[in-house]
């Protein structure tokens, strides 16, 4: 039960979100009436209602009351150019006039392929797909077809798609005193994907070795985001990645870098900037300038099976794989986001991350931005957060503060993910920056009755 000063705080910061959005609660008990939860992605829903989102010019969006927000969701990260970037808007127009997907193979997504392999120093060949749950679902399963084995291991706490497979320890496990222990995350998911699965620590190469030690005959792939997202935006510890690429080779098992999130932090993706080329690649969000896609590709030896006329051939169809709208989209986008503004807004990103972290020690609360270059997440913790366990647990501990945190932020027109992740687009500036800045630490202080009465041990002394 909260304090009756805690709970007027409360109180008052939803009511001043519904005051400011009362043409989105109207459309929220519509879509109640039709979709389950009035939305259809888990990730986009927060209490009392999402605001509906109208239009986006840049980085500013306008909800349904005509609200201005300075967008740091981006669309979890898939917008690099923003709203309505005029080299993709054009290029897509341009591209749907001569037809939206034509049923065959087209130039434009041989060109859309040549650029992403002259990027990502893996990729050797690659395929399409619609979505990053579509390009986890068929890496796996290249994985396996080339090895001739069955297993997977992931890692606690990772999120790489919503397939059945991948649905273990997406919650990572606050249980086990010891090894986490496989759980699948979602009712629907049939029990029997436990025994496809093994799962160990991000950040762990002890429990890693001992899997594949144990397993090693039996594993085809391990499958990781070089640094978690959905997991707690935990980084890799110096060295880590490299480990597994060498635990992975002594044991004869391929690694599979998750990059749909992280390739935005360079031309090349996280494994150009560390110096770990996996054996598969998964990419998605950005490469398509706001559109749906998912691509997989790495060595060709394995990714040779997706050619028809291979004699073992993987059967691989969909749709709208490589559809022209799409590759268009893409073509444009990343003829746009080279090294330069890779780094401007990186720089941009570590400007954000300093800004958050001397509100929350003006502030005196117990947390930390972290991350890397334009994206960045907030642990609920002054210590060292080496997994997603530790992710999950602090911010546990921080009882309604995220989800407060979130909220005040909104009602001073900034717009962030739910979990508090936070992404730079290239449409921004320093200034952009600097007001978000001033307006977190306008929410820290907003929030100070809240954290004193209800979470004290936040503070520091």
């Amino acid at each position: 039960m909260s304090s009756k000063i805690a709970q007027d705080l409360i109180d008052t910061i939803i009511d001043s979100f519904k005051q400011r959005t009362k043409g989105s609660s109207e459309w929220a008990v519509r879509a109640n009436r039709v979709l389950p939860g009035g939305d259809t992605r888990s990730s986009t829903f927060y209490i009392p209602y999402p605001a509906y989102m109208e239009r986006g010019e840049g980085c500013t969006i306008y909800d349904y009351d005509e609200n201005r927000y300075i967008d740091l969701l981006n669309n979890y990260t898939s917008l690099i150019h923003g709203h309505a970037h005029p080299d993709t808007v054009s290029a897509v127009r341009e591209q749907v006039a001569r037809g939206s997907v034509l049923g065959s193979t087209a130039r434009i997504t041989v060109e859309h392929a040549e650029m992403l392999c002259g990027r990502v120093p893996s990729l050797e060949l690659v395929r399409y797909c619609n979505s990053g749950t579509e390009a986890t679902l068929l890496a796996t399963r290249a994985a396996r077809a080339f090895t001739g084995k069955d297993l997977i291991v992931k890692m606690d706490g990772g999120y790489n798609g919503s397939h059945d497979y991948v649905q273990v320890n997406v919650q990572p496990d606050l249980e086990a005193s010891g090894r986490p222990q496989r759980k699948v995350t979602s009712r629907g998911v049939p029990a029997m994907v436990l025994d496809g699965v093994r799962v160990v620590p991000f950040n762990d190469l002890d429990a890693l070795e001992d899997v594949l030690g144990a397993y090693s005959e039996e594993i085809a792939a391990i499958i990781l985001e070089p640094v978690l997202g959905a997991g707690g935006g935990v980084q890799p510890e110096p060295g880590y990645l490299q480990g597994v690429k060498q635990v992975a080779d002594k044991h004869g098992v391929l690694l599979i870098f998750d990059e749909i999130l992280t390739s935005r932090l360079d031309v090349g993706g996280l494994q150009a900037v560390y110096g770990v080329i996996p054996d598969l690649t998964t990419m998605g969000k950005y490469i398509a300038g706001g559109l749906p896609i998912g691509a997989f590709g790495g060595r060709k030896d394995i990714m040779d099976p997706f050619d028809p006329k291979h004699p073992q051939t993987i059967p691989h169809s969909g749709t709208f794989n490589g559809n022209n709208i799409t590759m268009a989209a893409g073509l444009a986008t990343m003829a746009d986001y080279g090294s330069g503004e890779v780094a401007r807004i990186n720089n941009l990103g570590q400007r954000l991350k300093n800004g958050f972290n001397q509100a929350f020690q003006s502030s005196g609360v117990k947390a930390r931005a972290s991350g890397m270059g334009s994206i960045i997440a907030i642990h609920w913790t002054d210590e060292d957060v080496k997994t997603s366990r530790d992710a999950v647990i602090a911010r546990g501990e921080a009882g309604m503060l995220p989800r407060l945190l979130h909220m005040a932020l909104m009602n001073r027109g900034v717009f962030c993910a739910p979990r508090c992740q936070f992404t730079v687009s290239t449409p921004m500036s320093q200034l952009e920056i600097d007001q978000v800045v001033d307006v977190f630490g306008e929410a820290l202080n907003l929030l100070d009755p809240y954290i004193s009465e209800e979470i004290p041990h936040m503070l520091s002394g």
